[in-house]
């Protein structure tokens, strides 16, 4: 039976590669009807943030990716967070079965000897010369005895090669003297990543391991961790990098970092989601907009792809306004009203103005700037009432405003219906064409070139009392400035 696992550190915000990872594991195990475990590794304890550990209950909970065991579901396996695991001397543990075998060793080498052995290159250290290797059991019993600080290192072979299999990438050799004798224990008595990795997966029964392609490097040592304890390998599915549209590394600067950044820019989850699986992958028949009921379907890890994954933040923010013109009214109104409550007039339908704005807006962050007219007309200069299309001018509008405030102030049916019959009557009798009475009327409520409605859709929103107001307002500007 599969089992896949998302082991993220509580170090901040899920940045969008985690959540990949995460969504890719929880398919795999959704498509093979499997087991989706969740556990913390906290062993880094120089990086924990407070509050991180909500932050990825949080995340998993909005994304939809709910687990099936974890430290707030016991599946029989736990502890699922790894500081417990350590204070149960559980790594420690399997760390000395290794010595005891010969897979590893006492170090007890200072900082001072470490870094004599630093090459000219960018690693901290230098390939560690195997120093302590040669300690006799009295030598080591000795500096255990004396409290001298130590590390467990595995101890990796000089000659032959080290293959592993890849599920994206093939089968990956590389030779054993290029490896170094990577830290199994560190000198605070915690496991390290790659050490705890291994044992937690085996002791858990995790059948597929799903993370990205910058750990391709370590996986020679994790098998030879596997095959120093005798214990099955699992499926590895490493993933291809994420860029930026610049093909640089995503950062927190460029906004599409972190799953709360994009949610904070108005994005809602479920495109985000859906967005993030393509991230490397495609379905079969190429269709791109998915629920996760659909990928759950569909998902089928051999599709991933090695070459780097580009976010595109253009092409996720025309799919976040596919989903948005999706919603049901109730639906988006809770996620637009506490943006557009703000604008709306007292006592405006808020239906009517979000007609106007669900069909225009790719994230909710837009309507702002869509309707922010609606609570005050931005200062403008009169040439925005000149369009040549429409054959109209400033003297002419100023002419159409004036003729056309005793109009609306002898109706008091403000429907856009009837204020758009009301309008073409008017420019029928007046000999002009529409456009030369909608424009103006649409300029002098709101102020902009561009709005989310027509003239009587504005109307109708803003009322009969402010919508005068604002056509006297604009008389006067025009008569002062033509």
């Amino acid at each position: 039976m599969i089992k896949t696992r998302f082991a993220p550190s509580p170090t901040g915000r899920m940045h969008v590669g985690n959540l990949r990872t995460a969504l890719y594991a929880y398919l795999i195990a959704r498509h093979g009807n499997g087991t989706f475990m969740l556990r913390i590794e906290d062993t880094d304890q120089e990086r924990f943030v407070e509050g991180a550990l909500d932050i990825i209950y949080r995340t998993l909970d909005h994304a939809g990716l709910h687990h099936d065991e974890g430290p707030d579901k016991d599946g029989g396996v736990g502890p699922y967070v790894q500081s417990d695991r350590c204070r149960m001397g559980l790594y420690q543990t399997y760390a000395e079965k290794l010595v005891e075998s010969g897979d590893a060793y006492y170090c007890f080498c200072t900082k001072e000897r470490l870094d004599s052995l630093k090459g000219d290159g960018e690693e901290e250290f230098g390939k560690y010369d195997k120093h302590c290797l040669h300690l006799s059991k009295e030598e080591i019993a000795d500096n255990l005895a004396k409290g001298m600080p130590y590390v467990i290192r595995l101890n990796v072979p000089t000659e032959g090669t080290t293959s592993f299999q890849d599920e994206i990438y093939g089968e990956i050799t590389v030779n054993n003297d290029e490896l170094d004798d990577m830290i199994l224990i560190k000198s605070d008595g915690f496991p390290t990543y790659n050490f705890a990795n291994v044992v937690d997966d085996h002791l858990m029964g995790i059948t597929h391991v799903v993370r990205g392609n910058e750990y391709l490097a370590s996986s020679p040592k994790y098998n030879l961790l596997y095959k120093a304890f005798g214990w099955d390998v699992p499926v590895y599915v490493h993933c291809p990098l994420i860029t930026d549209e610049n093909h640089h590394k995503l950062s927190k600067r460029s906004g599409h970092s972190s799953f709360e950044d994009l949610l904070d820019q108005g994005f809602i989850s479920e495109a985000i989601v859906n967005y993030v699986a393509l991230l490397g992958w495609s379905p079969e028949d190429n269709n791109e907009i998915l629920t996760l009921k659909e990928l759950e379907e569909k998902f089928d890890y051999t599709r991933i792809g090695k070459s780097p994954a580009v976010f595109d933040m253009g092409k996720l923010r025309w799919m976040n306004g596919e989903y948005i013109k999706k919603m049901d009214r109730a639906a988006f109104l809770e996620k637009a009203m506490p943006i557009m409550g703000e604008f709306v007039p007292a006592g405006a339908d808020v239906n009517k103005v979000a007609d106007m704005v669900q069909p225009r807006i790719e994230v909710f962050n837009d309507i702002p700037a869509l309707i922010d007219f609606l609570k005050e007309v931005p200062a403008y200069t009169i040439d925005m009432y000149r369009h040549k299309k429409m054959k109209t001018d400033e003297a002419l509008s100023l002419q159409v405003l004036t003729d056309v405030i005793p109009v609306l102030e002898g109706t008091d049916d403000y429907s856009n219906d009837a204020l758009y019959q009301l309008l073409l009557a008017f420019a029928n009798e007046k000999g002009l064409k529409n456009g030369q009475v909608m424009w103006p009327v649409r300029t002098a409520v709101s102020g902009k070139a561009q709005t989310p409605g027509g003239a009587t859709q504005l109307l109708e929103v803003l009322g009969k009392e402010e919508s005068l107001k604002r056509i006297r307002t604009a008389i006067e500007k025009l008569q002062a400035e033509i």
